[in-house]
């Protein structure tokens, strides 16, 4: 009986530590990601995005505050290394009052969605604040 209680006790020790191991992983990540759609989904034409966000601030363009930004779509394009402005065209799309929610109109075939984190001067924080998914627009 005491042997068992013995393993019971280091059971439950391992399983607190891993239990505090994984809410730490989940603590510590940054960076964004697509809430809707999922990579991989088949959409209708016009459909909705939800962009998220751990470790910054979602604020509206105008100042470079510390740890904020907008977020940045970018239609079939990729990431903006960190530093470089996010041009305002037709494939980038800038959600500079605080969005993050959206409704995309695309043509079908397969595209590339870049969620892209940038300062309020439109500049990015990079590749580790950037997502890129995959959908099929039918």
């Amino acid at each position: 009986m005491r042997v068992s209680s013995m393993v019971l006790t280091l059971l439950l020790v391992g399983l607190a530590f891993v239990g505090t191991a994984i809410a730490h992983e989940k603590a510590s990540h940054k960076g964004v990601s697509f809430g809707e759609p999922q990579d991989g989904a088949v959409v209708q034409s016009e459909f909705k995005v939800v962009m998220n966000i751990e470790g910054m601030k979602v604020e509206k363009a105008g100042d470079a505050l510390p740890d904020s930004g907008h977020h940045h779509l970018i239609v079939d394009g990729d990431c903006i290394e960190k530093g470089g402005a996010v041009p305002k065209d037709e494939l980038h799309r800038h959600f500079g009052k605080g969005q993050e929610e959206a409704t995309l109109l695309l043509a079908p075939g397969k595209h590339s969605l870049t969620l892209q984190f940038a300062n309020g001067l439109h500049k990015s924080y990079g590749r580790d604040w950037c997502q890129t998914i995959h959908v099929t627009v039918e």
